[in-house]
């Protein structure tokens, strides 16, 4: 009797290892055949936790993990209103918003006693860039892809930007990698950079080739070109991909050698002037017939002085457009010390370079696209009512990939398949899927700006300006921004911390 017994419990034992068992084949199965998820279709199961501790993280990370706005370079808050905005989820937040509002430099707009009704706002309006162009490019977009090179991220990565960005009506940039045929075959607007390496438009001697720069201006959808002078990461130091990223292909494109490290040089050798600055760009633009624009981090400003003023009455000479990075924006690789301690953020030097441009009668025939950590409605509002025309982003756009900041683009072991050449990772990003997600994260960042400047009381983003914003100060009152920056730039007023990511709505 007893031994039956013993039996009948040791047989339902087996009967429930049994079920668990084909429990989790089941699971596996699931998870490496979905699409949706990448961390569970590289990491079947395992991959599973992270969206149960996410889950239980609301509940208890008052007792056992960050606040919402303390993690870095990017907070949960952020994150988690890229992530809903991509996956078409709900955006709102309940119980109040956990943004301190106390702190100097904190931004907040400036809403109107008689907002624009709903049925009155337009989209954001078209504007023209490279009047003087034989093919200028004119867009309604505002907020767009920054440049990430194929190789840097993965081959399905760019798949699905180039997918989704031309669902959404958005450009996407090359970054210094090259031209693949992964950023065409989305059939998306385009934005040729040429960094100081010149991959994809460089000769034997890795010089600029006119003849490989027709070819790409070929392209009815590389719409402009972009001179990299220097990026926010690393300023003073040109792109970096390790060796174990450069893949036969990568090589055949860049016009490099396999599996050596992709170290471009610190700067553009021909330029050492303004003067020869304007002249490669009316090179480029003379070569290609398109919009050719400049792309930096500011530091040292004296030299907008030089440049603007050589362009007062010569405005067809002048870049079409420039992207103004900010010092702490993203890359794949950088030497700490730059990416740490050199360069201006974007919330000091964009007022900067929209004042130097007013002052010299540069506006608009410079158009102005501002990048750097500007993931969220708030950011971009606060971008555009500064004086931006566009705003371009990179990591925004890599967390509607799916990226969770996992810090390893350098290391060619990203988890989600984005910044890797691993085939068994890359496996797990759909780019069908995630090309659903860029439209839907773009769509909704512009939905939400122009929700911000009908509260405002203007019927479209490009409308914002610095009156309808204002900064703390350490008086303990707030001033307008226009206020602000004139206060500081004649030295009434010391300038504070105001990082337009505080003003993030996430």
């Amino acid at each position: 009797m007893v031994l039956t017994f013993i039996d009948a419990m040791s047989a339902l034992f087996l009967f429930g290892i049994g079920l668990i068992v084909l429990g989790l084949v089941v699971a596996y199965i699931v998870d490496r055949t979905q699409t949706t998820h990448a961390i569970r279709r590289n990491y079947p199961i395992i991959g599973r936790f992270r969206y149960f501790f996410e889950s239980l993280g609301e509940y208890f990370r008052q007792y056992f993990f960050a606040m919402d706005r303390e993690e870095m370079p990017f907070n949960r808050a952020q994150r988690a209103w890229v992530y809903r905005a991509a996956k078409g989820a709900d955006t709102t937040v309940a119980f109040g918003s956990t943004r301190d509002l106390k702190p100097n430099g904190t931004i907040f707009f400036v809403n109107c006693p008689f907002p624009t009704l709903d049925e009155d706002s337009v989209s954001p309006s078209q504007i023209e860039i490279g009047p003087y162009c034989e093919k200028p490019y004119k867009t309604s977009s505002i907020f767009n892809i920054s440049g990430m090179s194929y190789g840097a991220i993965s081959k399905p990565a760019v798949r699905a930007l180039s997918r989704g960005a031309a669902m959404a009506g958005c450009w996407l940039n090359t970054g210094e990698g090259a031209l693949s045929p992964y950023h065409l075959e989305g059939g998306a607007d385009i934005v040729f950079q040429i960094g100081t390496a010149k991959y994809g438009v460089r000769d034997r001697a890795g010089s600029l080739s006119d003849k490989k720069l027709r070819e790409i201006a070929a392209h009815d959808q590389v719409r402009m070109f972009e001179i990299k002078l220097s990026q926010g990461a690393k300023p003073g130091k040109g792109g970096i991909l390790p060796g174990a990223k450069v893949s036969k292909e990568i090589a055949q494109i860049r016009g490099i050698e396999r599996g050596q490290d992709s170290i471009s040089p610190n700067r553009h050798p021909e330029i050492n002037s303004p003067e020869q600055l304007l002249q490669y760009i009316e090179r480029v633009r003379s070569v290609t017939g398109k919009p050719v624009g400049i792309k930096f981090v500011l530091g040292a400003h004296g030299f907008l002085d030089d440049l603007f003023s050589m362009l007062e009455h010569s405005p067809e000479l002048a870049p079409d457009f420039i992207t103004l990075d900010s010092a702490d924006g993203g890359t794949g690789a950088s030497p700490q010390p730059l990416i740490d301690f050199v360069g201006m953020p974007i919330w000091e030097s964009l007022p900067i370079l929209i004042d130097k441009l007013d002052q010299y009668g540069l506006r608009p025939r410079i158009r102005v696209n501002a990048g750097g950590k500007l993931i969220n409605p708030g950011d971009v509002a606060w971008a555009l009512s500064v004086g931006a025309d566009f705003v371009t982003s990179a990591r925004g756009f890599m967390f509607s990939l799916g990226c969770i900041q996992a810090l390893q683009c350098n290391q060619n072991s990203c988890p989600t398949g984005i910044a890797t050449h691993q085939k068994k990772l890359q496996r797990g990003l759909d780019p069908k899927d995630k090309a659903e997600r860029v439209r839907r994260y773009q769509e909704r960042i512009t939905g939400e700006v122009c929700m911000i400047a009908r509260s405002c009381g203007v019927n479209e983003p490009r409308l914002l300006q610095r009156k309808h914003a204002r900064i703390n100060t350490p008086t303990g009152f707030s001033v307008d921004l226009d206020e602000y920056y004139r206060r500081v730039m004649n030295g009434e007023l010391q300038a504070i911390d105001a990082r337009p990511s505080v003003a993030a709505v996430g």
